[in-house]
């Protein structure tokens, strides 16, 4: 059997068997509805939780094989449509040389957050050389899937890592990055550029190392009204499309889809739809006939969600209502099953699995 060096250097990829979410996307009926879970791979599992025991969070993010062996975690335990690589957008915080700390309790810190002082320090050269253990995590992770599911690269949009790297962790308000939107408009610019650079090449890269989707989340859209989110984050995010689809193009993987989550920015939905995105993640604030209503300038677009997490503490049976009840608002055409946001620590692992049987149970 070939060794990890070995599957890491090669790009020979054992064929997919299902392609149930690409099909979607290309227009297609699957023969069951496509349903992936985001954190999927993550702390409501018990094995990661056992997992974590032996390995620091960012270790595991950092160490290709550590970070494949996660990400097959909830491959094993559920019938799910799709991988999604384990990692963290604050990777592009770490790469740009800013300390960044997983503490138990809080989450995500960033002991010495940004100034308008410190953009010029930022470590933009070599930043994606830095980053190349996702691409190897990525491409070591196609050959042990063996083919039994696509897999999702992703990354965090501009926005969601500028409100990280100002506020030095998670917020309620992102009052001190948006002060910058109104008191430092230049910089704040200046610095969205540069995470839009970085961004479209670190996606770039994982579509060569062998992602077959990308998912860009924008995380704290919600923290931002419609005038400021079409100034400050929806031309970079139509760069960031336009840019990765002919840097993939010239490398002969134009075929490669990107999805958006904008969680909390229903209010854009229709202008999303013109960004280039095949498919739009909906968080679980917007209602599904909305969602359709406001992409309908755009027929191909595929809708992704939005169950609310909470839903799985609700008894089997009434989850499966809940489920069948979202798929009826939504409509089986260009939808892929998801939650409307990430899953929860605590959510419960056997309803998991009946919200993932109850999606692949659905006629279409």
């Amino acid at each position: 059997m070939a060794s990890t060096t070995e599957l890491i250097a090669s790009r020979n990829f054992p064929t997919l068997k299902n392609d149930r979410i690409l099909k979607v996307i290309r227009g297609e009926l699957p023969d069951k509805l496509p349903v992936w879970i985001m954190r999927q791979a993550g702390r409501y599992l018990p094995e990661f939780q056992d997992f974590r025991k032996k390995h620091d969070f960012f270790k595991i993010c950092q160490s290709p094989s550590l970070a494949c062996e996660v990400t097959l975690l909830p491959i094993r335990r559920y019938d799910l449509d799709a991988a999604i690589i384990f990692s963290d957008i604050l990777v592009i915080p770490q790469a740009l040389g800013m300390e960044v700390k997983m503490e138990p309790g809080l989450g995500p810190v960033l002991p010495h957050p940004l100034t308008v002082d410190g953009i010029p320090d930022l470590k933009v050269d070599g930043a994606i050389q830095r980053l190349k253990y996702v691409g190897e995590a990525i491409t070591l992770t196609r050959h042990k899937l063996e083919g039994k599911v696509p897999l999702f690269g992703f990354s965090g949009a501009p926005w969601t890592l500028m409100g990280y790297m100002i506020e030095g962790g998670g917020s309620k308000t992102l009052s001190k990055a948006k002060k910058w939107l109104y008191a430092h408009s230049k910089e704040s610019h200046q610095l969205l550029e540069l995470l839009t650079d970085v961004i479209i090449d670190y996606l770039v890269m994982q579509g060569e190392a062998g992602a077959q989707i990308l998912q860009v989340f924008d995380s704290s859209a919600e923290y931002l009204n419609r005038g400021l989110y079409r100034e400050f984050a929806l031309p970079y995010l139509k760069r960031i499309r336009e840019q990765v689809r002919l840097k993939l193009a010239d490398k002969n993987l134009e075929n490669i889809p990107m999805v958006l989550f904008a969680k909390g920015a229903g209010f854009s939905l229709r202008d999303q739809a013109q960004l280039g995105y095949e498919v739009l993640g909906i968080d679980w604030t917007t209602d599904p006939a909305e969602a359709r209503e406001a992409v309908s300038c755009n027929k191909n677009i595929v809708l992704q969600g939005n169950l609310d997490p909470c839903a799985l503490y609700a008894p089997p049976a009434a989850l499966k209502n809940y489920t069948n009840t979202m798929i009826k608002q939504f409509g089986t055409k260009n939808y892929i099953v998801n939650l409307g946001h990430g899953i929860y620590p605590d959510a419960n692992v056997d309803n998991v699995e009946v919200f993932v049987n109850a999606v692949h149970e659905y006629p279409i």
